[in-house]
């Protein structure tokens, strides 16, 4: 064998151990790429999800072949019971818990004082006699959801369906109104109306002089939600107001609405 015979084997020994080489890296490289998108997403179910609901499917992994079953995961602690309805539940139930338990129950206590406060406001009257466009099952004098269940001052507890609370006949069936009369004509400022059910449906708000004169002081949107009085305030009026008429467009919010009672505030 000549020297030159030698080398060319040499030479071509080296080039085939590059290539495998190189080939080898290349696949690593492959395999670290593959490896590094995340796995399929397995959510662990929020705390908040109802029980009831259905099981998620199972996420399919890359290539579309059946994701292998996660451990199932550590029964959850059982869930505080929900405390009636305005009052916070214990304050450190959960990681920050305490201070959105206190945030709660200052504006519970906030929302109870405005409540009291209009209740006993001196300049505040609530009415004497009401009729409306129509009550549910055609209720009249002190039935039940009749209009007179409006007048007097506020009993219904709670934001639900309560016969202490006018309703009009039909849900959903257009405009309703409820017209309120009070004993003691007063120079009007403000306008509170308690809404009871169905809150957010109170479309106008019109005062009636002595004279049986209209004067509308609001129309427009009712930003009321839940148990709560949509107020309204104005400059006192140059005339004395013995009525107040609420008008509703009850197909703007679906189901019953009704109003607890109306409290009319001005001076003689």
């Amino acid at each position: 064998m000549t020297l030159r015979t030698v080398f060319r084997t040499f030479v071509t020994a080296a080039l085939v151990g590059v290539g495998l080489l190189a080939a080898g890296c290349k696949k690593e490289q492959q395999a670290d790429v593959s490896s590094s998108a995340p796995p399929p997403a397995t959510s662990t179910p929020a705390a908040a999800a109802p029980a009831t609901g259905n099981p998620a499917a199972p996420a399919a992994a890359a290539g579309g072949a059946p994701a292998t079953p996660a451990a199932p995961a550590a029964p959850a602690a059982p869930a505080a019971a929900a405390a009636p309805a305005g009052v916070a539940a214990p304050a450190g139930a959960a990681a920050g818990g305490g201070m959105a338990d206190t945030t709660a129950k200052l504006a519970a206590v906030d929302w109870a004082l405005k409540q009291d406060e209009i209740r006993h406001d001196p300049d505040g009257q609530w009415a004497a006699d009401a009729t409306a466009s129509s009550s549910y099952s055609d209720a009249k004098g002190d039935a039940a959801w009749s209009p007179k269940q409006a007048t007097g001052e506020p009993n219904v507890d709670k934001y639900a369906d309560d016969g202490h609370a006018w309703a009009p006949k039909t849900q959903d069936g257009g405009i309703e109104w409820l017209d309120l009369k009070y004993a003691h004509p007063v120079h009007a400022s403000e306008v509170r109306v308690r809404e009871s059910m169905g809150s957010g449906a109170v479309i106008k708000v019109e005062l009636f002089d002595e004279a049986g004169a209209a004067h509308t002081i609001w129309q427009g949107a009712d930003p009321t939600t839940q148990l709560n009085y949509l107020i309204l305030k104005f400059k006192p009026t140059d005339y004395k107001v013995d009525r107040v008429k609420v008008t509703l467009a009850t197909n703007l919010v679906p189901g019953w609405n009704e109003i607890d009672a109306v409290q009319l505030v001005g001076k003689p």
